[in-house]
């Protein structure tokens, strides 16, 4: 039989000094993970390092990382759950946010330790192309993508990390960049100089925060580690050590970020459960209140068949759900689905601005390769899997990149 403590009954005790036995789940300590080729891990390290010291638990830190299999093709729930059940208790430097927090892979998470934003970043002296498109720099299967989306007459050089994104800013091959802040500052450290110019971005997409993810049965040790949270916070030292990683003040007023410890939506970031509303791939609402929509409603969305929804589910399956999640819920890359990809009354997107994106950008592992047919049938996937029915006309490219329609999300009833 396990004992639980609540967290403030935990929280009480640390503040009050009584020293906690500590914590092992393996013979060598709990057994820490970062995640490959995060711009933080140095900074992920320290604040761990930090808060099992306080929380007196014993620790080994994996240095293999998160599925750390040298490749760049994103990290899906699965392998995230086989590495929580075979290499980690418990990964630091985890990324969530109101949009795509992995809450499906059945996780849990502790209190936020960095709060930041994806960031517009220029060269200082650089001037605006006075003719043709902008080109801006994002990152394959990261919220950069879809930020950079939403520019106005821009092209884009897609590449495979934050700091591959910057150089090809620092190198000329584009205008702008759209990075995680973070990835700045690991950037500025490698190559000291730089001359950035940083700016907010204003997207549902850009507000993320570090935390501490668990495997299900970890409960315990995320209390323990809410609490160690909690005292650090409280004593200035997680202000500390994160220093040089936040948004400086007047990038942060701009992108009105919300305040450490809250999603988006206000919620309060520490008990680990999912607060964004996702529309499952089988029609199911996860959280209902969305409004049915219609293809055959005057909201200008271009009709498709259910053929052509039902070969896009698999093609999706076979290229996409790696990074944006089995049910469209998002993972290490944005959800497709629900209301924070499709807001009812306040779309921010359209579809013919996704189906372009998409069909120039995607999959990231071969952008643009797929047929046109194909293309036409993710899209006809997409819409089907953000409320809207199918019909008997099917859906064209030169419709969808018509679109000037906004995409809202409502279940089929």
């Amino acid at each position: 039989m396990k004992t639980r403590l609540a967290p403030l009954t935990l929280a009480s005790l640390l503040a009050a000094g009584v020293a906690l036995t500590p914590m092992s789940a393996a013979a060598g300590g709990v057994r820490v993970c970062t995640l490959p080729g995060s711009p933080t891990a140095a900074l992920d390290m320290s604040v761990a390092r930090e808060v099992l010291r306080t929380a007196g638990i014993a620790a080994s830190f994996n240095r293999r990382g998160v599925d750390d299999d040298g490749g760049d093709d994103g990290i899906s729930a699965a392998e995230l759950k086989q590495s929580l059940e075979r290499d980690c208790d418990m990964i630091a430097g985890f990324p969530r946010s109101a949009i795509a927090d992995a809450s499906n892979a059945r996780m849990g998470f502790s209190q936020g330790y960095l709060r930041s934003s994806y960031v517009s970043v220029t060269l200082r002296d650089a001037h605006a192309p006075s003719t043709g498109k902008e080109t801006i720099a994002a990152t394959y299967s990261s919220p950069s993508q879809l930020i950079a989306a939403q520019a106005t007459n821009a092209r884009f050089d897609l590449e495979n990390t934050s700091e591959k994104t910057i150089d090809a800013l620092a190198t000329g091959r584009a205008q702008r960049a759209i990075v995680w802040y973070p990835s700045v500052v690991a950037y500025r450290r490698a190559h000291p100089g730089q001359p950035f110019r940083i700016a907010a971005t204003a997207s549902p997409y850009s507000d993320w925060q570090l935390a501490f993810a668990f495997g299900p049965d970890r409960d315990a040790l995320r209390q323990r580690i809410d609490a160690a949270l909690s005292r650090l916070n409280a004593n200035g030292r997680i202000a500390a050590l994160t220093r040089g990683w936040n948004l400086p003040e007047n990038i942060a007023q701009a992108a009105n970020t919300p305040s450490r410890g809250r999603f988006l939506d206000g919620a309060v970031a520490s008990a680990g459960h999912s607060r964004t509303g996702v529309l499952l791939a089988g029609g199911a609402s996860a959280t209902g209140g969305f409004i049915k929509v219609s293809a055959s409603d005057e909201s200008g969305v271009p009709s498709f068949d259910n053929a052509q929804a039902q070969h896009g589910k698999k093609l999706y399956g076979d290229a996409c759900a790696k990074c944006h999640g089995d049910q469209l819920e998002g993972n290490t890359a944005p959800a497709l689905s629900g209301e924070s990809f499709a807001p009812e009354g306040k779309s921010h997107i359209t579809v013919g601005g996704i189906f372009q994106y998409m069909s120039n950008n995607m999959p990231a592992d071969r952008p643009g390769k797929m047929t046109a047919q194909e293309y036409e049938d993710l899209m006809a996937f997409l819409l089907y899997s953000n409320g809207y029915d199918a019909s008997k006309s099917k859906l064209t490219a030169d419709v969808a990149t018509s679109s000037k329609a906004p995409l809202v999300a409502g279940p089929r009833k």
